[in-house]
């Protein structure tokens, strides 16, 4: 019984004590440094190419006139937003589209979305994972860009399609009066 004893008397003790307290403080620094790498990214890390407001807004207008092109989208509404990547309105921006366009019936939505993506893929967009919370829609990627399309849950026969460009715009756009604005006109009818 000498090893009971042992493990009871004070330098014992202040010993499990003190293993107890490194172990602690080893994992409460492990969650607090990995919680730190989680923070970073693309957008909080320092922009090494920063766009000018009108490259981040080509860098959208161009793939969703290719798009309304190759897809055959038809009756074609479209409008255009510079967005924080970071928060509600601190730089890096982006350039975003919300465009909407005509769908044929539920049953024959399928199809023409997938004509759509066959046409996407054929110039070099590469499609991702489906987006969450809208069945049937597709998500692709090219040089940056993300384009995500389904079926609009309160129109039956209409699509939206989301159009994101890249992190890189670095102007301060805090102080401007920002909106979506139309850019119906600049898409190929």
């Amino acid at each position: 019984m000498p090893a009971a004893t042992d493990l009871r008397s004070t330098p014992a003790r202040l010993l499990i004590a003190a293993a107890l307290l490194v172990s602690l403080v080893f994992g409460v620094g492990l969650v607090a440094i990995h919680q730190f790498w989680d923070l970073r990214g693309a957008a909080v890390d320092p922009v090494a190419h920063p766009l000018t407001d009108e490259q981040a807004k080509l860098q959208v207008v161009e793939p969703a006139g290719e798009i309304v092109s190759i897809g055959t989208l038809k009756n074609v509404s479209a409008s255009y937003l510079l967005m924080s990547c970071k928060n509600a309105d601190e730089p890096p921006y982006q350039g975003a589209i919300y465009l909407n366009f005509d769908v044929p019936n539920v049953l024959d939505t399928p199809r023409y979305f997938a004509s759509i993506a066959a046409a996407m893929a054929a110039k070099g967009w590469t499609e991702g994972i489906p987006p969450g919370r809208n069945p049937g829609g597709r998500t692709f990627t090219r040089n940056g860009v993300t384009a995500i399309y389904f079926r609009d849950s309160d129109k039956t026969d209409r699509a939206t399609m989301q159009i994101y460009g890249e992190c890189r715009d670095t102007t301060d756009h805090r102080s401007d009066t920002t909106g979506w604005v139309d850019v119906t006109g600049a898409l190929p009818h």
